[in-house]
């Protein structure tokens, strides 16, 4: 220990790590800071839309006069809270939808109508506490150590300092850890406070951490391997970084690209085109053509099934749900292909730590493919809770009165502990 106490307070003397310490700190404390208003700014969001989502619903269920009208009009916002982590490593929450405002139409296309950030940003990574981690970090440490045991030999030092200390040569590689150290709490302090004023749980806190120390040490070791084998500074520094290149930044963006090559996924627009014209042609179709699918999907409204008149509620509906079934094949492809992309994206992490240590991160936040699955799976069940609710009222097997409108359904959101 007072080996390694010696190497902390010699390498804190030192003018290069002094730099490289205060520009992990900048790049730690700017990505939780930034990290941090966007989470505010979609909680904000979030709140903003409830109040007038709430209020409009308000007045949509009091004016309604019969459970089409409310069903038509009542809008539900269905959304997945950013959690105490997000801040560190903010995931999909830049690609994939989080948020959607649902009525009793057909739900496929409103699901896939809605809007996304740039999906560009997940080729170069964001900056957030787990591209730091990740990708900056690996980079910070080899301008640290690569020339480590190459200077000490230019200034003759080398031989000297192996001979004489009491660690031998294992001095560099305690002066390595020393340094790794450093820069470990240079960029923890930030996202340990950040996670503290956003109410983080230590246990999520841990797995970021031991991600980004898993990541660290992965490094450190390839630096030490390195700065041993190759004498000259630049060509070590050269080699290091071409490493970090391959791995950081090729492997990531290339089995990004490849992915999408191998996994044929639909386009959420020709979803959402299928799905309009299915329900745009029931309009002109005769009645039977809509009810029959319907009815032979949902049974228990078989006596219900005649249409008299040449618009009612129920056949509007009916409509509304077959034209989701027109599309189930469609939308089953594409939330496989999602699943199937980020299963090769997994498996691609183990050759890759940069990449393995951002799934990690955005694991422990919920901010991963899995966690914009289990939302779509929320918004999929509160839906259907939806039908279930207005379906009798609409068939007319139960009457539409002001004691039904206190029981529609509510949205809560669905968190991992919910098992979904």
């Amino acid at each position: 220990m007072a080996s390694l106490s010696r190497e902390l307070r010699f390498a804190l003397r030192d003018r290069t790590v002094q730099i490289i310490l205060l520009l992990a700190l900048a790049a730690a404390a700017t990505s939780v800071i930034t990290g941090v208003k966007a989470v505010e700014d979609q909680q904000a969001l979030i709140d903003r839309l409830l109040l007038a989502t709430d209020e409009e619903r308000a007045v949509a269920v009091e004016n309604a006069g019969d459970p089409g009208d409310m069903a038509y009009y009542a809008f539900h916002l269905t959304y997945a809270p950013p959690s105490a982590l997000a801040f560190s490593a903010l995931g999909t929450r830049d690609t994939l939808p989080w948020k959607h405002r649902i009525r009793m139409l057909a739900l496929e296309g409103q699901l896939y109508e809605s809007d996304v950030g740039n999906p560009e940003l997940s080729l170069s990574g964001r900056l957030d506490f787990a591209f730091v981690a990740a990708v900056l970090l690996p980079l910070l440490l080899i301008f640290l150590l690569h020339d480590s045991e190459a200077g000490e030999r230019r200034a003759a030092r080398h031989d000297l300092l192996c001979v004489t200390a009491t660690e031998g040569r294992s001095l560099f590689t305690l002066r390595a850890i020393a340094r790794a150290l450093l820069l470990m709490a240079a960029i923890a302090m930030p996202f340990v406070l950040g996670a503290w004023l956003q109410g983080a749980g230590l246990s999520g806190i841990g797995i970021i951490l031991g991600a980004a120390t898993l990541s660290l040490i992965f490094w450190l070791v390839v630096c030490l391997v390195m700065v041993q084998r190759i004498d000259a500074g630049p060509t070590c520094a050269i080699a290091l970084l071409g490493l970090w290149l391959v791995l950081a930044v090729l492997l990531p963006a290339g089995g990004k690209l490849a992915a999408q090559s191998l996994v044929d996924v639909p386009q959420g627009g020709e979803l959402l085109l299928a799905q309009r014209e299915a329900v745009n042609d029931a309009w002109d179709l005769p009645k039977p053509a809509t009810m029959d699918p319907f009815i032979e999907r949902h049974p228990r409204w078989a006596p219900y099934r005649e249409v008299k008149r040449p618009f009612e509620w129920k056949w509007y509906y009916a409509f509304q749900q077959v034209g989701d079934q027109a599309v189930e094949r469609i939308s089953s492809e594409l939330r496989e292909g999602i699943g199937e992309r980020d299963h090769l994206m997994g498996m691609l992490a183990f050759l890759s730590p940069p990449l393995l240590t951002e799934r990690l991160m955005t694991r422990a936040a919920e901010t991963d493919v899995a966690a914009f699955q289990r939302y779509e799976r929320c918004v999929r069940s509160f839906h259907a809770s939806l039908r279930a609710y207005h379906y009798p009222m609409l068939f007319g097997e139960q009457p539409f009165s002001d004691e039904a409108k206190t029981a529609l359904p509510l949205f809560e959101p669905c968190h991992r502990s919910a098992g979904q």
